[in-house]
């Protein structure tokens, strides 16, 4: 194939919608609203889409792994949103070293598990 990828956009769903919207928002992301039940947010060239679904099984395994160029710092921005206190079931779980590199994560309003990691340098 002689295509050139673009971008990348999943989709998520959401358990509350309204909720889940805020959240990103409060993430940082910038939402373009597409139609009532679907948004497209994005953040420095990336993004993904939410729309108004939601599916237990589904969303319980969905995760979804961001490159940072900095953990420690992201992570310090996470924790400084307190994001926790503000959304049912939203957990900030400490940075985790791996040997190909460092990542948290972020349990959604939704249940879908954020990934924010940093590759090691070769």
């Amino acid at each position: 194939m002689n295509h050139k990828a673009v971008s990348i956009r999943p989709f998520i769903g959401a358990k509350n919608f309204e909720i889940s919207r805020k959240f990103y928002q409060d993430l940082g992301f910038q939402e373009v609203i597409l139609e009532h039940n679907l948004s497209y947010f994005k953040i420095e060239g990336i993004g993904f889409y939410l729309q108004d679904y939601y599916i237990k099984d589904w969303i319980d395994n969905s995760m979804i792994f961001m490159e940072v160029d900095s953990v420690e710092r992201y992570y310090q921005e996470l924790f400084a949103l307190n994001l926790s206190s503000k959304y049912e079931d939203v957990r900030l779980i400490p940075i985790k070293t791996n040997d190909w590199g460092k990542e948290c994560f972020l349990h959604d309003p939704s249940g879908i598990l954020w990934h924010f990691g940093e590759f090691f340098n070769p």
